[in-house]
């Protein structure tokens, strides 16, 4: 029998595929995991609406996906798609979920950023072998930044998804290449006032866990990978003084100079300045020593969910 699932989560810089089945544990046995960067939220903080460009690019993968899970003979009540962040945001969402259901044959869930949260922080416990409790849950995406904190045992406390990501922090504030001490000043700025406004008790927090592609292509940068390398980045610790140094060093870089260090993806590299920064902020307020980065996410929460629901 085929306990197969499979799960797509569409961000507003990337789209992403798992595919997985239960390990009779209560985890999961990997078979596939993708990721593309399709920039989806291009623009959207400034027109509140998809882009056609951004649309074709993120369908083109979408199409791919659904070829890879048709592959697996996956059926459709075993797919999930979930929509995030910039998906909630637009005026032509219509055009968005119509064109996902014709290619992948599932409607989208655009789910809540509390839904988001909730998710992230499941997958990232599920990685986790040495978690204490509080543990906050951080994910950077493009267009928000989740913050959940809560026990080691998978209750969550408090759950928040910050109108801040790595793309809408750069369209805002970080437009030059790269950018000025001023508008670094005001990125940090601003971030620190939304942050400012959540009831999490910073100095309590025992384990930060980081999840998602700012906090995992920052872990690489960290390692000084040439190739990206999921088995290193997995449960690898950045103190939180290497990752000042290393949002201190991104900030003087242009996008160019970026992508010739080899360890950021190229279409990734003109918003990880905007996404450090958000990642040292949050920093500035633990008394944690050490990021721990964790491969599993939204997506492995997604998949834990979605068996749970199958009874598989």
């Amino acid at each position: 029998m085929n306990r197969a699932v499979a799960i797509i989560d569409c961000g507003t810089n990337t789209i992403r595929l798992l595919i997985t089945e239960p390990d009779g544990r209560g985890g999961l046995s990997e078979i596939d995991r993708r990721t593309e960067i399709v920039r989806l939220g291009q623009g959207v903080d400034a027109t509140g609406e998809f882009h056609p460009d951004a649309l074709a690019r993120t369908f083109a993968v979408a199409e791919d996906y659904a070829r890879l899970i048709g592959e697996h003979l996956i059926p459709t009540e075993r797919i999930r798609f979930v929509a995030t962040s910039a998906t909630r945001d637009v005026s032509n969402r219509e055009e968005f979920l119509a064109g996902i259901r014709r290619r992948v044959g599932v409607t989208p869930e655009v789910i809540t950023g509390e839904e988001e949260a909730a998710l992230s922080f499941a997958g990232a416990l599920s990685g986790a072998n040495d978690a204490h409790s509080p543990t906050l849950v951080t994910d950077i995406g493009g267009g928000s930044t989740e913050l959940i904190i809560g026990d080691a045992d998978g209750r969550v406390d408090h759950a928040v998804s910050l109108d801040i990501g790595s793309v809408r922090l750069t369209e805002r504030f970080l437009t030059a290449d790269p950018p000025s001490t001023d508008d670094l000043d005001r990125a940090a700025a601003y971030v620190d006032r939304l942050l400012d406004d959540e009831p999490i008790d910073w100095p309590a927090v025992r384990t930060w866990i980081g999840v998602a592609g700012t906090l995992t292509t920052l872990a690489a940068v960290d390692l000084e990978l040439t190739e990206y390398d999921r088995s290193k980045v997995h449960g690898h610790r950045i103190t939180l003084d290497d990752l000042a140094s290393i949002t201190r060093r991104l900030a003087t870089l242009s996008a160019a100079q970026i992508r010739d260090l080899g360890t950021v993806h190229p279409k990734r590299a003109d918003v990880i300045t905007a996404g450090a920064v958000i990642a040292s902020r949050i920093a500035s307020r633990l008394t944690v020593s050490e990021l721990v980065v964790s491969e599993s996410d939204i997506l492995d929460g997604a998949a834990l969910e979605l068996i749970g629901r199958s009874g598989s």
